[in-house]
């Protein structure tokens, strides 16, 4: 059997990695755009974008992140209001983190997010 065409080498592709990454924001249009469409992105091209591997991952750790403290946080809000703190910080953190991380992207660094299980590794 003969291999026709074996190409593994990997494109680089900052402007993917960054909209990637801004991808995310679509949770505060659509509500669940924000987990979808990155992952998408991901699996579609992590063998032929250098990094996309690594940043998609990150992305998937931290939407599932998110969603596991906001979920988390609905029960503790009959524990003093805390849950309703918890809940403002995940919104911020949600929306901050992306485009710092987008910029760390463009910049062709790692990415970097706080506060994030790694479900995938």
């Amino acid at each position: 059997m003969e291999i026709i065409n074996q190409d593994t080498s990997l494109r680089t592709d900052n402007q993917l990695l960054v909209l990637t990454h801004l991808s995310q924001l679509l949770n505060y249009v659509t509500g669940c755009g924000g987990l979808i469409v990155p992952l998408v992105l991901w699996l579609t091209n992590k063998n032929s974008v250098e990094g996309m591997d690594e940043h998609g991952k990150a992305i998937v750790n931290f939407q599932l992140s998110m969603i596991l403290f906001a979920i988390l946080s609905i029960p503790a809000i009959l524990l003093l209001g805390l849950g309703i703190l918890t809940l403002i910080f995940v919104g911020i953190l949600s929306f901050v983190m992306p485009i710092v991380n987008a910029v760390r992207a463009s910049n062709g660094e790692s990415p970097s997010y706080v506060m994030t299980i790694r479900f995938i590794s």
